[in-house]
């Protein structure tokens, strides 16, 4: 399994944002294979974490036509500045209460 960490200072978002994000959530689950994916945003910085469960499925997210336009749109006014780093999980754990 990978994960993908997405790490922005935001910059002017609207509606147009809001709208975009959730067209993008839903291609990365519904036609790339996404498994999770979760984002907060706290004052001006955000983090998105997908997990995926290869680096071929987060190549072709990356280059789908339509997340290249909402990378550009992003550069261009929603983010001040961004990082993706790409990972391997290792290992993984959990606890949940009874």
């Amino acid at each position: 399994m990978y994960a993908v960490i997405f790490k922005a200072k935001t910059g002017q978002q609207d509606q147009k944002y809001s709208d975009t994000i959730n067209v993008m959530r839903d291609l990365a689950f519904n036609k790339y294979g996404c498994l999770d994916f979760i984002a907060v945003t706290e004052g001006e910085q955000e983090i998105a974490i997908s997990y995926w469960p290869n680096e071929e499925n987060i190549r072709q997210w990356k280059n789908d036509s339509e997340h290249q336009l909402a990378q550009s749109l992003g550069q261009e006014k929603w983010y001040q500045s961004y990082t993706v780093e790409v990972v391997k999980v290792e290992r993984s754990y959990s606890f949940t209460s009874k």
